[in-house]
């Protein structure tokens, strides 16, 4: 089915950035582990979706499409106004690599977790317990 240019539109006016299934997944996860955390803190460069103040570690979680990813959805380019989703996606390559590094100088850790990386909840489990496990001192 061929979309007119209105109705790609409001699908896209309808992709939100903050609160996503993807993010309440992973907040409901780290919750029950029984961390605490704040959400979206503006001080900080990059917005991290999570932000643990006392362990002073941050987390974003990506979108693979949104973020170029190397995985298969990812790795996926639209068919249509291909180069338009070429710079999109390479700007926000771009800005995290900037965003992570303005973290890292200010004595932050930074923590990406993937979306296709939520499908194995252990491995996932284990990945944030050992990234946010012991303060930092």
């Amino acid at each position: 089915m061929k979309e007119t240019p209105e109705s790609r539109s409001r699908i896209m006016r309808a992709v939100k950035g903050r609160d996503t299934s993807l993010e309440m997944t992973i907040r409901r996860l780290i919750f029950s582990m029984g961390y605490r955390y704040r959400l979206h803190r503006k001080d900080l460069p990059g917005k991290p979706d999570l932000v643990f103040p006392s362990r002073r570690k941050v987390l974003f979680i990506h979108g693979c499409f949104w973020h170029g990813h190397d995985c298969k959805r990812g790795a996926r380019v639209p068919k249509t106004n291909r180069e338009y989703w070429e710079k999109k996606i390479a700007r926000n390559q771009a800005r995290d690599v900037k965003n992570k590094a303005a973290l890292q100088s200010l004595g932050w850790d930074v923590l990406i977790i993937w979306e296709c990386q939520i499908k194995d909840e252990a491995a996932l489990k284990q990945r944030l317990s050992e990234f946010l496990g012991a303060l930092k001192r």
